[in-house]
């Protein structure tokens, strides 16, 4: 079929064709971000055309055309596509006010074709995401749009409902109040929004349920994920865990105070990364002498080194308003890969015990864990996936590595005029923070609205009590409430506005020159736009990108510039070399190779960051593995009936004589409880050896073992036979079950119990960051 002179097709969406080149060399070369966009710009003259006559429809007439979509299967064909295109953008004007862009079209096509996205910043991410759902859900399919958090998944579901509304498909969103019923109502819609970590704990609490009609997640089949790489990445190296209550913790008060006490440098020494500290032979004396000249390493008492160990991690590593906050009586972590507060993190208990006597608050409750999930597992449970960002590319090898997707890199709607200027490097951090206020002070004097980026809290509040020492005021963003600070970032592009923030993503919110409703956009376009600065790189070149795209939306003008010192934790962990440099006055250095050793230092952070993940990944595997097993058995028990059969034959008598006293319903009922129960029960002992497997299998790494090996070589064997030893458990407490006086069986007599609470949260631990690093640390102090 002609579709047209390609020629002029290049000549009339110049944004198209911008970097063709490169796409065409990507593509020979098989790299990531090959994904051929030809296809898709071929029908954009056609989407258009259409448009005419899909203006004179009325609504019903309009929604009635998006209903006639539905009559056919996935994938979309050319036809289809293209009246998908222009019935999408007609519903867009009409119920948003917004005409889609053609690059935007362009993002809901590759959508459609299971890819990952990457739009730029102010690109219109949403509404593609928007219209390429409702495209699945015409066509039958469920769809969960997945986001980072709570705040964004509720925003863009009552933002684009008009939309998906006049489009005839239903749309709901959860959250982190939602009741039960409310969760089943909401992913029994056309497409539901969530945050990754909702939907996770929704579906490890299915995985516990003792009855079908308990569950609220249906069976997954698109997936499509906004801010894909902070949930396909960042998050995937933090597993999400259901516990349930087992023994109260206590604060090991004693432990806190006597490490207080410890002096860095004498007696405990901390490693160059950071991630590890130990006891200096002084500091084994020291702290063996106040605990009355016990050996800390006595064979026959190993308790009292893990509570050193801990309470000395939590004292010298984990920094208040660094790695946490304390607010309202509790000890909230930070996230590591957005600066931001972390409502559902937490430490593997012990450690958080720790961090909680360090600061003498309240130990918060503990538990065993029930079971667990990585966002990896969870993501692969979808058929489909598809996702959108701004920043793909840099992590599109581990896109296709880790989940089999490709990325199509769609060009903006305007060219960027944004100027990236050339970092600048200063001998210490106080210098380069005089350097950076002086920066902007001069763009301040210009009327230039500021961006701040920073790595942490504290850093965002030292930053702007200096710059008000310096008479500036400016707003701080330290993720406290998403709502109220969008609105916030809404105005960061208002004249003079200074706004200081800890990472960008998952922020959500556009700032347009001028603020929110872009009264003063002429002043401020005059001044030169958005003037955005980082107060040092990031762990990845990936957030530097996130925090510059801030600005330069749309063609708008604006520049960004890192201001770096050798005394950040990113060069001084990282770098080969942070000794021979020459420095100006001011402590500003320029030599070229010391500028691109900061380049390097943050490639060594980015492969560092790409083990956990992969080490994670493969770790995981094998329990996953597991894991499937015992839910398929655990279905059979739900569906089938399985425990009451099985039981039937391993307790013949007993089985026949509570039929006769109860009847055949009741007894399955209590066969399926003490059965799930046993299996549930089986897992959560054998998770908690896994756990402590891997803990301590990196010390075979001094042997020349590979650990992963080991680790399966302990696991599997560990795991043979346990659907057999369930069985055998479930049948000896089936022996003991009793017909009640109202002809029911009470389990709960025979001990089967559920935990009487559970609670979800997200481990913040990184249990393979490094083999050697892990050895090391565990071996420091130990006695010659």
């Amino acid at each position: 079929m002609k579709i047209g002179n390609p020629r002029a097709c290049c000549r009339r969406y110049p944004c198209v064709v911008f970097g063709r080149m490169a796409e065409s060399i990507r593509r020979m070369l098989g790299k990531p971000g090959a994904v051929d966009l030809r296809p898709y710009t071929k029908v954009l003259e056609s989407i258009e055309a259409r448009e005419p006559e899909l203006r004179e429809l009325s609504d019903a007439e309009l929604t009635e055309k998006a209903t006639e979509l539905g009559n056919a299967e996935l994938p979309y064909e050319r036809d289809d596509l293209i009246e998908l295109g222009a019935v999408g953008r007609e519903a867009a004007r009409r119920a948003l006010g917004e005409r889609p862009f053609d690059v935007q079209l362009l993002g809901v096509m590759a959508l459609l074709d299971g890819h990952i996205a990457e739009m730029a910043t102010g690109e219109g991410k949403t509404l593609a995401g928007a219209l390429a759902a409702a495209g699945f859900a015409l066509r039958g399919q469920r769809v969960h749009v997945l986001s980072v958090n709570d705040y964004l998944a509720r925003r863009d579901a009552e933002w684009m409902r008009p939309l998906y509304d006049l489009l005839g498909v239903a749309v709901a969103w959860i959250g982190e109040e939602s009741t039960p019923e409310e969760r089943r109502v909401a992913y029994s819609a056309d497409i539901t929004y969530a945050s990754v970590s909702e939907l996770g704990f929704d579906v490890l609490r299915d995985r516990m349920v003792t009855d079908i009609e308990q569950r609220v997640v249906p069976e997954p089949n698109i997936a499509l994920i906004d801010e894909a790489d902070s949930v396909l990445v960042d998050e995937a190296r933090v597993p999400l865990v259901l516990a349930g209550a087992a023994e109260s913790s206590t604060a090991d008060v004693e432990m806190a105070e006597l490490v207080r006490q410890l002096k860095p440098g004498l007696h405990y020494e901390i490693d160059a990364e950071g991630r590890n500290v130990g006891l200096t032979d002084a500091g084994i004396d020291a702290v063996e002498r106040e605990l009355g000249g016990i050996d800390l390493y006595d064979e026959d008492d190993t308790s009292v080194l893990p509570r050193v160990n801990l309470a000395l991690h939590a004292h010298a590593l984990l920094q208040r308003d660094v790695h946490y906050v304390v607010r309202d009586g509790e000890v909230r972590l930070i996230n590591e890969s957005r600066g931001r507060i972390a409502l559902l993190q937490r430490w593997p208990d012990g450690l958080q015990a720790a961090v909680e006597a360090k600061e003498k608050v309240e130990v918060s409750e503990t538990g065993e864990v029930l079971d667990s999930i990585t966002v990896q597992s969870l993501v692969l449970r979808y058929p489909t996936r598809c996702g959108m960002t701004g920043t793909a590319m840099a992590v599109a090898e581990q896109l296709r590595e880790f989940y089999e997707l490709e990325v199509a890199v769609i060009p903006p709607n305007k060219p960027c005029v944004r100027a990236d200027e050339v970092g600048r490097l200063y001998a210490t951090r106080e210098e380069k923070e005089d350097g950076l206020v002086e920066e902007v002070l001069s763009a301040h004097e210009a009327g230039r609205p500021i961006l701040i980026g920073t790595q942490d809290v504290a850093e965002s509040e030292l930053l702007a009590k200096r710059l008000a020492d310096e008479g500036l005021e400016c707003a701080v963003l330290n993720a406290k409430n998403d709502a109220e600070e969008a609105a916030i970032i809404a105005e960061a592009g208002k004249y003079g506005a200074i706004t200081v923030s800890t990472q960008m993503a998952g922020r959500g919110t556009d700032i347009r020159l001028g603020g929110s409703d872009m009264s003063d956009r002429e002043r401020v376009v005059a001044a030169g736009g958005l003037y955005v600065m980082g107060f040092g790189r990031y762990p990845s070149s990936r957030l530097d990108d996130q925090l510059r795209g801030r600005a330069g939306r749309q063609g708008d003008p604006g520049s960004s510039r890192f201001f770096v010192s050798v005394e950040d934790d990113l060069v001084a962990n990282n770098a080969p070399e942070t000794r021979g440099y020459e420095a100006a006055g001011d402590g500003e250095i320029t030599d070229p190779s010391w500028l691109s050793m900061v380049d390097h230092a943050q490639r060594v952070s980015e492969g560092q960051l790409l083990d956990i993940h992969r080490n994670t990944w493969r770790y995981n595997k094998l329990i996953d593995v597991q894991r499937s097993v015992v839910l398929e058995h655990r279905e059979a028990v739900l569906a089938e009936d399985l425990g009451d059969r099985q039981l039937a034959v391993d307790c013949p008598g007993h089985h026949a004589d509570l039929v006769e006293d109860v009847g055949p319903e009741e007894v399955a009922r209590a066969a399926r409880l003490i059965t799930l129960y046993h299996l549930d029960r089986g897992w959560t002992e054998h998770n908690a050896f896994l756990a402590e497997l891997r803990e301590g299998i990196h010390l075979r790494f001094l042997g020349r073992r590979d650990p992963l090996d080991e680790f399966n070589r302990d696991a599997v064997p560990a795991f043979k036979g346990f659907l057999d030893e369930a069985r055998a458990r479930a049948a000896e407490t089936f022996k003991e079950a009793e017909a009640g006086a109202d002809k029911t069986i009470d389990v709960s007599v025979i001990g089967v119990k559920r935990p009487s609470m559970t609670w979800t949260y997200m481990v913040h631990d990184h249990p393979f960051s490094s083999l050697l690093e892990t050895v090391v640390g565990k071996l420091k102090g130990a006695p010659a």
